[in-house]
């Protein structure tokens, strides 16, 4: 009898499968969460993530994982640049110390960050780059529990304000290090210099090329909302596509994109933005296979480092708040929960460190012991104190989403 129509043994899990599964078991995971355990949906995800990962059953292996980078720069891009999209240059202008208050909350620390890793002896580069790295707020945590909060308020705009800021000061500070990075490596002058130039001003160029695009073609296809809908995914998946092929910063692109549709939409071309349910689905998918990139080695050798690094990483973001925030009009009160909120680290430290590992591998693995490590734990601790400091502040009505 001729069997070969029969699938052979073992199967082999195609790529709609696994994407599938993902979804499926994030969702389980999330919602079980949220029901039983009152915790945000995201520490489901990323525990899934966690479960399916190398540091748990291994059916995300490595070469998985990499080959879903392109998925995860899709998510960071379509969170970026809604957060990029929130950012009202007006109100800056009115309120300037609260621009001031943004820069020191990303200086601050920085150095907090950088002064605690070289007492731990790590070499000045290797400490700035962690440094670097660790000065961002996660964009996806703080949006995803805002939006299941249906948070609004002055502790809430900050805090999304805030996260935009330190994380376009991180990779910029990232990207500056580049050059010194490349001579430890020993390689010619003209890369070191020329590199950071091209994924600097080639990522705000193409995030401005990409702007022009977005508002010719809305004032073209009018204010309808299904198809502003159709048109922004599909400017910011191509402009994830193009940055992605020409070596730029998704993520810089994409807040660039954002800030620039909201302050340069003179004719008021793009209704509100709001990617709604169909934006869920990339905030699953991120946090499942953020979770499941996690690392845990380091927590035995550099436990110390780590666990300085995330406490003068929020005493840095603390320090700022309260220094700036009164002059900025934050009440009494809120610099505190501010503070907290800005705690989570996540997926974009995640491919922060990845990119950085992709030129110089020994190096990445290096910066991977001790900011994965602080991820890992503020992966998950992090949407608890965001969850709480809006909570806190009185700006949290869950009961409106029915989450």
């Amino acid at each position: 009898m001729d069997l070969s129509f029969l699938p052979k043994l073992p199967l082999e899990l195609s790529q709609p499968v696994l994407f599938g599964a993902l979804l499926v078991l994030g969702l389980v995971c999330g919602e079980a969460i949220r029901r039983y355990a009152a915790l945000p949906r995201i520490t489901g995800y990323v525990l899934a993530g966690v479960a399916l990962g190398p540091q748990g059953s291994g059916l995300l292996g490595a070469d998985v994982l990499g080959a879903t980078r392109l998925l995860v720069d899709l998510s960071i891009g379509l969170i970026v640049f809604e957060l990029g999209f929130r950012l009202d240059f007006e109100w800056l202008q009115r309120n300037k110390w609260l621009f001031v208050t943004a820069i020191a909350e990303s200086v601050f620390c920085f150095w907090a960050i950088f002064a605690a890793l070289t007492y731990f002896e790590f070499r000045p580069l290797l400490a700035a780059s962690a440094a670097a790295i660790g000065t961002a707020t996660s964009p996806p945590v703080v949006m995803l529990v805002a939006h299941e909060l249906r948070a609004e308020g002055q502790v809430t705009e900050r805090m999304l304000l805030f996260t935009a800021v330190n994380s376009v000061f991180a990779y910029v500070v990232l990207t500056l290090l580049l050059p010194f990075l490349h001579l430890e490596h020993e390689a010619g002058w003209q890369e070191a210099v020329l590199h950071p130039i091209y994924v600097l001003a080639g990522s705000a160029l193409a995030g401005f090329v990409a702007c022009m695009v977005m508002l010719g073609l809305a004032g073209w296809v009018g204010k309808r909302e299904d198809r502003q809908f159709v048109l922004l995914v599909a400017v910011v998946v191509l402009t994830v596509g193009v940055a992605h092929s020409m070596n730029l910063s998704v993520m810089v692109t994409l807040v660039v994109l954002g800030m620039l549709a909201r302050n340069l939409d003179w004719q008021h071309a793009l209704l509100p933005l709001r990617f709604g349910h169909g934006g869920q689905l990339f905030f699953v998918i991120l946090f499942v296979l953020t979770g499941a990139s996690l690392e845990f080695e380091a927590f035995g050798t550099a436990a110390a480092a780590v666990a300085a690094f995330i406490v003068v990483r929020f005493l840095g973001k603390a320090a700022a708040i309260l220094l700036f925030g009164y002059p900025s009009g934050v009440r009494a009160g809120g610099a505190g929960l501010l503070a907290i909120a800005l705690l989570p680290m996540s997926g974009l430290a995640v491919v922060m460190v990845r990119d950085t590992a992709t030129l110089y591998p020994g190096f990445g693995k290096e910066l991977a012991a001790v900011v994965l490590s602080a991820v890992a734990v503020l992966e998950l601790v992090g949407p608890l104190a965001t969850q709480f400091a809006l909570k806190r502040a009185g700006e949290a009505h869950p009961e409106s989403s029915g989450a």
